[in-house]
């Protein structure tokens, strides 16, 4: 019965190449921040660093969300401190809260088991900010319009000047996930998150590209996961990944496998694992020049000529890239890319 039924043949690259139609004009893109009204001091800290290193120079519109109204006097000092346009939204209900098949009482035991035993392990809160980055973020109504999203966090850093348009960069160069750290994810926040991405997988080959870097993932073709994801505090990306039949069905079996709740799932890992299987390599990015700081890590440029010309205000020793937990030797290698000469001291 089924024999006349077109077979989907997509790739995920299909369902985000239309944004690369257009090189020559401005990329439809946002600045995109989840932030509530007490984090206000550090939200301004990170604008200031976002305005004077880039935004000033190549304007985009700002979107603020919160799962709570913000306040007056929070939309009002944003306002004032964002050069370029600036939208505030709220989350839908269902999007910040439990769906019907989590067992809420099981998850707050699972909490306050956890609580002591790894950070944010007991955190109510910070389970429903990751299910909300992994899986919502990208519907809110206000990213409708866009193709592209750079995420800020309160009280991070820019350390470089920024002298071009970092989206027009990804749309010309038709990449779709760029970042600035990775590193090594604490295994008992996750412990069944590969092997239900492995099933995944296995149920639906045809979403795992055929040039991936699964290689970066996993040190044996996907048996075990070494753990390593960029660190997505810092993305710069195309909505269309998340927007893909391929994350959506990934997204929506994780969401109904449990973890976000009875484990700690991240939505850095989970992100991660979608961008390097359902992505050709090539699609993926290192900012190596973007100087970026996010508590406790570095990224500094190593390269002392990018170094100097932006005006770098990072100290290069400090740089987290090749550090023992970070995972930017394992991404080198995935992407055969060369390393700085002197990345070895980092290791000592």
């Amino acid at each position: 019965e089924f024999a006349d039924a077109p077979i989907d043949t997509k790739t995920t690259m299909d369902y985000i190449t239309p944004s690369f139609a257009n090189k020559a004009g401005k990329p439809k893109a946002c600045y995109v921040t989840l932030v509530r009204n007490k984090e206000l001091k550090g939200l301004l800290s990170s604008i200031k660093y976002v305005e004077n290193k880039i935004n000033k120079k190549f304007p985009y519109p700002w979107v603020f969300l919160n799962d709570e109204p913000f306040t007056e006097e929070f939309k009002e000092a944003v306002t004032k401190a964002v050069s370029s346009e600036v939208k505030f939204g709220i989350l839908p209900k269902e999007h910040w809260s439990y769906p019907e098949w989590i067992n809420q009482t099981k998850a707050a035991e699972i909490r306050a088991d956890a609580a002591t035993k790894y950070i944010y392990g007991g955190s109510e809160s910070y389970r429903h900010m990751c299910r909300y980055q992994s899986g919502f973020f990208w519907r809110h109504e206000l990213l409708e319009e866009y193709d592209w999203y750079w995420r800020v966090e309160p009280d991070i850093k820019l350390y470089c000047d920024i002298n071009y348009d970092v989206f027009k960069w990804m749309q010309e160069n038709e990449k779709v996930y760029g970042f600035t750290v990775s590193i090594h994810e604490y295994e008992v926040t996750i412990p069944t998150l590969w092997q239900t991405s492995m099933d995944f997988i296995k149920k639906n080959p045809e979403y795992l590209d055929e040039n991936n870097l699964m290689s970066f993932l996993s040190n044996d073709n996907g048996k075990t996961y070494n753990l390593c994801h960029f660190w997505s505090n810092f993305e710069i990306a195309n909505l269309n990944l998340w927007r893909s039949p391929a994350y959506r069905e990934y997204f929506d079996t994780l969401d109904h496998q449990g973890g976000f709740f009875y484990e700690r799932w991240g939505d850095a890992p989970v992100h991660s694992i979608a961008a390097a299987l359902f992505l050709p390599k090539d699609k993926i990015h290192y900012f190596s020049d973007i100087g970026y700081h996010h508590p406790p890590y570095d990224n500094c440029p190593l390269d002392k000529e990018v170094y100097n010309s932006n005006n770098c205000e990072c100290d290069q020793g400090n740089d987290f890239t090749f550090q023992g937990y970070s995972c930017g030797k394992e991404y080198y290698d995935a992407q055969g890319l060369v390393k700085p000469k002197n990345w070895k001291k980092f290791r000592e």
